[in-house]
């Protein structure tokens, strides 16, 4: 899989302190793979890959098992845990959820050869901050653990078809039970809010409303604001919340959208 992202990630630049980072897989030489690529200086790493990690990457801890990941989560407290998707005995997700209560401090990364919806959707819903396949770039790792850091969200883009279908009958059944909240957004902002909802791009809406691809920033920039939302992903995890978006203005579950989808680091960087 190769995407470029609209602007390089940047590390936070709150902390001089490396990266706390918990591996946690049942394959040992993916595991040490990890480790060395996450060792690597960040001078390189600017250089090679383009990616400011800051003061790049410490690994604190590691574990094999679902089991192991929660006794090792509690013992190092990290800034990131990249979680395997399918291990013996305890699964990432089943770990995932006796380690809810450090969401607040730690972010956490899923990987997963291959997901299906149902395990996405959990993954969402038990505060994962990104999903990524294990086939993603070097590039895309990096970028991904920094954005996660700095408080966004981040999908595989083979994914995104996956999550729209899934939070679409949250917005149905939200919409059918007709309590919404409206955030004070004028029609052309709710009309703007589906397009995002539904994947589309800066460009793209901007052709759809017949205005410049500028105002359409600008429409962004307010519904962030009146929606207390950080980036594209959030107003539409808020819009299936509140049923801000009708249905009827979604692609069909069985046909293509008619404009590209964008990626969730894309969406995250677009203002």
């Amino acid at each position: 899989m190769t995407f470029t992202p609209v602007r390089r990630a940047s590390a936070p630049a709150a902390t001089n302190a490396a990266i706390r980072v918990v591996l946690s897989d049942d394959e040992c030489l993916f595991r040490a793979s990890l480790r060395q690529l996450l060792g690597v200086p960040p001078q390189v790493i600017r250089d090679v890959y383009g990616v400011d990690v800051g003061p790049g990457f410490e690994v604190v801890g590691e574990a094999g098992t679902g089991e192991d990941t929660v006794r090792v989560v509690e013992a190092t407290r990290p800034d990131i845990l990249l979680l395997d998707l399918s291990m013996p005995r305890m699964s990432g997700l089943e770990a995932l959820r006796e380690l809810v209560k450090h969401q607040d401090t730690m972010r956490t990364i899923l990987l997963a050869g291959t997901i299906d919806r149902q395990h996405l959707l959990t993954a969402v819903y038990l505060g994962v901050r990104g999903v990524l396949l294990k086939d993603v770039t070097t590039e895309l790792l990096f970028e991904a653990m920094i954005s996660v850091v700095a408080g966004q969200h981040w999908l595989d883009r083979t994914l995104i078809a996956d999550l729209l279908e899934g939070v679409r009958p949250l917005i149905e059944s939200s919409t059918a039970a007709g309590g919404s909240r409206s955030y004070g957004l004028t029609a052309r902002e709710r009309e703007v809010l589906s397009m995002v909802v539904a994947g589309y791009s800066n460009k793209d809406i901007a052709r759809a409303c017949s205005v410049s691809e500028q105002t359409i920033k600008h429409h962004l920039t307010r519904m962030l604001s009146k929606m207390g939302a950080s980036n594209r992903v959030e107003l539409a995890m808020l819009a299936a919340r509140h049923g801000l978006v009708s249905s009827e203005t979604l692609p069909a579950a069985d046909a293509p959208p008619s404009l590209p989808v964008a990626s969730i680091p894309a969406l995250a960087a677009r203002r």
